[in-house]
């Protein structure tokens, strides 16, 4: 299930970047006594009362104003809004209500969202300062006092805010499909592949790159089970993206990677590998997903003697970090091919949710470490006790060690080789642990 988002909006200077650092526990967003620091949006992780969601902090929204990079603040302010479940409008006691707060008010009454007025800067300890009473007039029900200084009244503002989030069991029944996100820069046949997959034009199909602006869900069954396919914009290098409508399909496409179960990750057949495809690639593996690297667009290709063992070998080589993930040549013009992905999905995911017990793992542990033994330092060597498997999604196993200095990088990549041996762990990352032997953890 996607994570819950809450947008944090207001006219500049009250203080938003202040409260998101405070409620994210990290300063990730500029905080200067300033109107306008923060101009893109910025996005945390929080959990509150056993939710996890996602927080966004905006730049000030100024009502009306000629200025280009504020006019640019409130468009992005205004596409956090869209995405939001919940929004927190944040006001200065100091200053009471005005007529930008009123004004900020009506623009999110249009939204037809939850909004939850906190109003901040109240620092002081005793009595309510009598400029928060003002705030009731903005028409968004009762006002929550917060200091994003000291803390105070956050968990009364995190509990509004959980209280308003959608159900967890909305999505229970979606629960079986497998959710497939399509990634890769733009152009290379994302929305035509859907498109085949669905036998329906359920997306834009065009030449120009950047046609899908958005991250696109279709549900779609046959009889090799039921997925969810999510068509994802195209994402270029940072460099290149200067429209604020597609930093926020960037962000989109990166979200969809987030609640994917499977990505499938197209190159374009004509081009190869690219830098961006592999900072893409990058980010799914990163994200521990099941992969399979797709190439498109296989029927532009002239052929030759043992051209597809050529560019298996050179995305090997140029993605040698996703040395797991199977490849698949494929036409989402023509349709070769297309009809292997389903099977292909299918073993990833399964084996992205495999669990091994305990006792088969220490098997295997025990041979590997016959065959090769562990390495040592100036006389002493690695000892490893056991291993087990704490995680699924991708498979999370912890190796228990006298000594985790000795555990040398070549050894766990030894140690992951032989479990993809023997359990084969096809199409996805291995996390690998290591803890010594006295960690409190």
């Amino acid at each position: 299930m996607a994570k819950p988002v809450v947008a944090i909006v207001g006219r500049p200077n009250v203080g938003k970047s202040m409260l998101f650092n405070k409620l994210t526990g990290c300063r990730m967003a500029i905080v200067e006594d300033t109107p306008g620091v923060t101009r893109d949006r910025i996005y945390g992780t929080c959990e509150w009362n056993g939710r996890e969601f996602t927080l966004v902090d905006t730049g000030g929204i100024e009502p009306s104003t000629d200025s280009e990079m504020l006019q640019f603040m409130r468009r992005q302010a205004e596409i956090a809004i869209e995405t939001a479940d919940v929004i927190v409008m944040v006001t200065d006691v100091t200053v009471g209500m005005t007529a930008a707060d009123d004004e900020v008010a009506t623009m999110l009454k249009r939204a037809k969202k939850p909004v939850i007025v906190a109003v901040n800067k109240c620092d002081r300890v005793g009595g309510v300062d009598p400029m928060f009473y003002e705030f009731y007039s903005l028409g968004l029900g009762d006002p929550i006092e917060v200091s994003a200084i000291h803390g105070h009244g956050t968990g009364d503002l995190l509990d509004a805010c959980v209280e308003n989030f959608p159900e967890p069991g909305d999505e229970e029944e979606e629960e079986d499909r497998i959710k497939v996100a399509i990634i890769g820069k733009p152009n290379v046949g994302k929305s035509s592949l859907l498109n085949r997959i669905l036998g329906v034009e359920r997306v834009i199909v065009s030449n120009v790159a950047g046609t899908t602006r958005d991250a696109i869900d279709s549900n779609f069954e046959n009889q090799f089970g039921k997925y969810c396919f999510i068509d994802t914009a195209g994402m270029r290098r940072k460099s290149k993206v200067d429209d604020a409508i597609e930093k926020y399909s960037n962000l989109r496409s990166i979200s969809a990677i987030d609640r994917a179960d499977v990505c499938l990750i197209l190159i374009d057949a004509n081009e190869g590998v690219t830098e961006q495809d592999t900072k893409i690639a990058g980010l799914a593996h990163e994200a521990g997903k099941a992969c399979i690297i797709v190439v498109n667009k296989w029927d532009a290709v002239e052929k030759e003697t043992n051209t597809m063992d050529k560019m298996t070998d050179e995305i090997r080589r140029d993605l040698s970090y996703m040395s797991y993930a199977p490849v698949l040549f494929i036409s989402a013009l023509t349709g070769q091919r297309v009809d292997k992905l389903y099977q292909l999905i299918n073993e990833v995911a399964d084996q992205s949710a495999m669990r091994i017990t305990t006792g088969m793992l220490n098997n295997i542990l025990e041979d590997a470490t016959a065959r090769v033994q562990p390495p040592s330092d100036k006389g002493r060597r690695l000892k490893i006790y056991y291993m087990t498997q704490i995680g699924v999604k991708p498979p999370h196993f912890v190796a228990f060690c006298n000594d985790a200095r000795l555990f040398h990088f070549s050894y766990q990549r030894y140690l992951e080789n032989q479990l993809r041996t023997v359990f084969g762990l096809m199409g996805i990352p291995i996390k690998l642990t290591i803890r010594q032997k006295g960690d409190k953890e």
